[in-house]
């Protein structure tokens, strides 16, 4: 299929646009309006920003694919964000939210590796004719979601050169995953604003999240005053020093790690932006110690909060609601691979009594990675974002295993 050019092309208009659709849902958000309230209260406005860009990329006047924004977004700003995000992290109080974060986080990674195999017997028996692709060819390709999904982009790369995946096949599983992802990742937004409710029905005790949400919000206050110009200038040294620590470490480690060491590679150890991640931050975490802490006092997590939603922005500039019309049945399959990790999540919730903080960083660690993981912890606050990290650090370590036995599972059944 031919590629239509978008209206515009210019990075520099496409970040003005995204800005101004960053700067006109916070204006109404914060409306006294009787309609913005009412919208509000029922939309959380964090999925207006993911939306919004969607549209205009949908509608072919921005594209995402050929934008360098998001490359910028989650190379400079993300490492930066989880910075200045961690920075004034009490450790010993996001220990002390226990083994629910990890069981639920394992729960998502099962519902993935056994979701591909009962979507594919399922639309075998029930609808074969709605793939519209050969059995061969959906289950070699479906090798690749599981590998973004489980672990990340290079965990879906190992997956594409394990199984021999075409180029062709490939393009529209990768349209599949990010499409059936991001509407997944649309509703866990809204369940953010609705976590009470949500709590209440899983029976959940989100005793130990509440209170690492109070201890932070009183600490900020005692700490807190007006920012001078110094103050931003020393919060952005931080947030891009560390940044840059982080690049140049990974850009000596990743290669150094791939030409001595190879078969790292499908534990995704080789990445650059593996690296990346776990550096910033492990460096936030260790400069949490010291007394730049005192910076969220001035604004630090605010700053940090200004680069997830310029992310965020750019995560739904790359998302195109029409594409779904173009291969519907693979979509359904995704759908119904989808629907399999969700249940699973709440059943498991429900039992345990895990609360939807947990549900939702846990799915998202699995099937967004360290991206979304973090903006979907600091979703419900700020202060949880390293939860979000460390468990899509979990994510890219396992990927490859649970992608590769998925990937079996579902070729055993499709013969």
């Amino acid at each position: 299929m031919e590629e239509s050019t978008p209206l515009i092309t210019n990075d520099a208009v496409v970040l003005g646009i995204l800005l101004l659709l960053l700067g006109f849902v916070f204006k109404t958000s914060s409306s006294d309006i009787p309609f913005w309230k009412k919208f509000y209260s029922y939309v959380p406005s964090l999925l207006v920003c993911y939306f919004l860009p969607s549209v205009f990329n949908s509608l072919g006047i921005i594209d995402g694919d050929h934008s360098q924004l998001y490359f910028v977004t989650s190379r400079y700003m993300l490492p930066a964000c989880l910075v200045l995000l961690t920075i004034s992290t009490d450790f010993k109080e996001i220990l002390k939210l226990g083994s629910k974060a990890v069981i639920m986080f394992l729960t998502g990674t099962v519902g993935i590796l056994i979701g591909g195999p009962i979507a594919i017997l399922f639309f075998s028996y029930v609808a074969p004719s709605v793939i519209g692709a050969e059995p061969e060819e959906v289950w070699r390709g479906m090798t690749t979601v599981a590998g973004s999904w489980i672990g990340g982009g290079a965990n879906q790369a190992a997956m594409k050169e394990v199984f021999q995946v075409d180029d062709n096949l490939f393009s529209k599983m990768v349209t599949v995953d990010i499409i059936v992802a991001n509407i997944w990742m649309a509703f866990l937004l809204i369940g953010a604003g609705k976590s009470k409710l949500m709590d209440k029905y899983l029976n959940a005790d989100s005793s130990a999240i509440e209170e690492v949400k109070n201890k932070m919000e009183k600490y900020s206050a005692s700490i807190s005053k007006i920012p001078t110009l110094t103050d931003l200038m020393i919060i952005l040294a931080v947030g891009f020093g560390v940044t840059g620590f982080a690049h140049l470490v990974s850009d000596w480690i990743a290669p150094y790690l791939l030409e001595n060491y190879p078969g790292l590679k499908q534990y995704s150890l080789t990445s650059g932006f593996f690296w990346l991640i776990v550096i910033s931050t492990t460096m936030g975490l260790i400069l949490s110690f010291t007394r730049l802490r005192k910076l969220e006092g001035v604004g630090a997590s605010k700053v940090g909060s200004i680069f997830i939603y310029l992310l965020v922005a750019t995560i739904g500039m790359k998302m195109n609601v029409l594409a779904i019309f173009e291969s519907p049945g693979l979509f359904l399959v995704g759908i119904v691979w989808m629907l399999v990790h969700i249940s699973l999540l709440l059943i498991v919730a429900k039992i345990i009594r895990a609360p939807f903080f947990f549900v939702a960083v846990g799915s998202q660690a699995n099937v967004g990675g360290a991206a979304s993981a973090p903006v979907m912890a600091s979703a419900f606050h700020p202060s949880l974002a390293p939860v979000g990290v460390l468990l899509a650090v979990l994510g890219y370590a396992l990927g490859t295993y649970a992608a590769y036995l998925c990937g079996i599972l579902m070729q055993l059944v499709s013969q």
